[in-house]
């Protein structure tokens, strides 16, 4: 049976901006504090480099009974046995990407448009991205942000899990808790923090006191 994706916080690996701290030291520390949805992520590594950690942090997951999604690489999640895999505009149809890993895994897929978030639902995403909300440095090639009101049409219009990402920061997540998406994911936030545990307890109360 497939594993409900948890509503809150969702913390994504982000190596080349962890401060010399490897995905599997940052993923420790993220579970320690709390977060029950990861998302692996390194557009730098070999195939080979990232089935290794993904292993290792598929194996954290497990211990802290955390959602595990692994970025793109369907047949790492697969080898891996994640909770679910995350696409882009540009991977494999959502259609495709189905049929690969069956109704076992979730499937998610950034939008940055109301289009892309329409045609995500209607093609049986079980959560979609939204964003990037605020600017944001994180990937290379990133399209411009879409702004607040994108995540307000999605709140509105969009039936399945909405996570909303994008530059979110603790001096702006409030912004971002008004409209009560199911997930607010943070990256760099977390990741470049030398107290990722304090971090991520801020956020927390942050969006507990808008529940």
């Amino acid at each position: 049976m497939k594993k409900q994706l948890p509503k809150g916080l969702y913390a994504i690996t982000a190596e080349n901006f962890s401060n010399g701290r490897d995905n599997i030291t940052v993923a420790k520390e993220v579970l320690d504090a709390g977060v029950k949805v990861l998302q692996y992520r390194d557009k730098y590594k070999t195939k080979l480099e990232k089935l290794k950690q993904c292993e290792q942090i598929r194996k954290l997951t497990l211990e802290y009974n955390a959602f595990f999604i692994v970025n793109d690489d369907i047949d790492i999640a697969l080898a891996v046995t994640s909770d679910g895999v995350h696409l882009g505009q540009d991977d494999l149809p959502i259609s495709t990407a189905r049929i690969i890993v069956s109704d076992k895994m979730s499937i998610g897929i950034s939008t940055h448009s109301p289009a892309q978030a329409l045609a995500a639902q209607e093609h049986g995403a079980d959560y979609i991205g939204v964003g990037p909300i605020f600017k944001t440095f994180t990937k290379d090639n990133i399209c411009d942000f879409v702004g607040l009101d994108y995540l307000d049409f999605c709140v509105k219009n969009i039936k399945i899990h909405k996570v909303a990402i994008g530059g979110i920061k603790l001096s702006n997540i409030k912004q971002i808790c008004r409209f009560k998406p199911e997930g607010i994911c943070m990256v760099t936030e977390i990741t470049s923090s030398s107290y990722i545990k304090e971090t991520i307890n801020h956020a927390l109360e942050v969006m507990h006191g808008n529940d």
